[in-house]
């Protein structure tokens, strides 16, 4: 098992197969409840979940999770769309996810030490909450962010199964989502050249120059568009912008002020944190 946890390929391939039964899991799960769509999905996610918690405990790693965030929507999308005739918008909408999703699953990939890695945020966590970090284990790091994403894809999920017609709204709605979606990108290349080099305690370049955390804001906006592009499609189910409202709030009550309060530590921290925004490059 240690040999194991410390080769990077071999580590990879456990992640590979352990989502490969999550995804088979889930999809049992779901063909044999027979309630509302909705609730069915849900309950299918909580047990794919299930099985990516118990291999990260196996394992001793909650970061088995990490890619979870990225690789549920579009298989999500693609299960719902496989047989069915798609209408434009659910057309986009996929584009768009799985754009989104191929990319940031990627740059996973491309971070991806071994099983011997773990967040340092779950660490910090394992350490603050001793014998409670299974339960937080369980609950904040992997339910929480399972049912955020869930709350994200709705929207597209409804409309994929609805057959949706576009609109003028949705689609610009949908290029927001596909801009913040490329910024996340370029903001992440720039992140692992200054790795490299860590010639300054803060990275001051490209998108990290107006914006403390651009790869944050890309994820806010990408399901803030998804939401509204649906909601201009469909004005009633305006309610189902409430899992990218969830998805801003977590960032902005958890995750923004844990990084920041990493940063905090370094020196220099308070002129940076006065010279950039935090997200927006907005004048004070």
């Amino acid at each position: 098992m240690s040999k194991l946890k410390q080769n990077r390929a071999a580590s990879f391939a456990v992640v590979v197969l352990v989502y490969i039964l999550a995804i088979v899991v889930g999809i049992a799960v779901y063909r044999m409840l027979d309630l509302s769509w909705w609730l069915a999905l849900l309950i299918a996610d909580i047990a794919a979940t299930a099985v990516t918690f118990l291999f990260s405990v196996i394992f001793g790693s909650a970061s088995v999770y990490d890619p979870y965030w990225s690789v549920q929507p579009p298989v999500i999308l693609a299960a719902l769309a496989i047989g069915r005739e798609l209408s434009a918008l659910s057309a986009l909408l996929l584009f768009v996810v799985f754009f989104w999703g191929i990319r940031l699953t990627v740059n996973w990939a491309y971070t991806f030490r071994n099983l011997t890695h773990q967040d340092w945020r779950y660490t910090m966590l394992k350490e603050k909450t001793g014998v409670f970090y299974p339960v937080i284990n369980f609950v904040g790091i992997h339910l929480v962010p399972t049912l955020v994403v869930y709350g994200c894809i709705l929207p597209a999920v409804y409309a994929i199964a609805s057959s949706l017609d576009l609109t003028v709204g949705s689609v610009l709605c949908l290029v927001v989502s596909l801009g913040a979606a490329v910024m996340q990108g370029i903001a992440d290349i720039q992140m692992h050249k200054f790795r490299q080099s860590r010639e300054t305690p803060f990275i001051r370049v490209g998108l990290w120059k107006y914006s403390r955390h651009p790869n944050y804001l890309g994820e806010i906006l990408m399901w803030w568009g998804v939401a509204l592009s649906v909601v201009c499609a469909a004005p009633r189910v305006w309610y189902l912008a409430a899992g990218a409202l969830a998805n801003t709030v977590l960032f902005f009550a958890v995750s923004i002020p844990m990084a920041d309060a990493r940063q905090s530590k370094k020196e220099g921290f308070s002129a940076y944190k006065h010279e950039t925004r935090m997200l927006l490059p907005l004048k004070k």
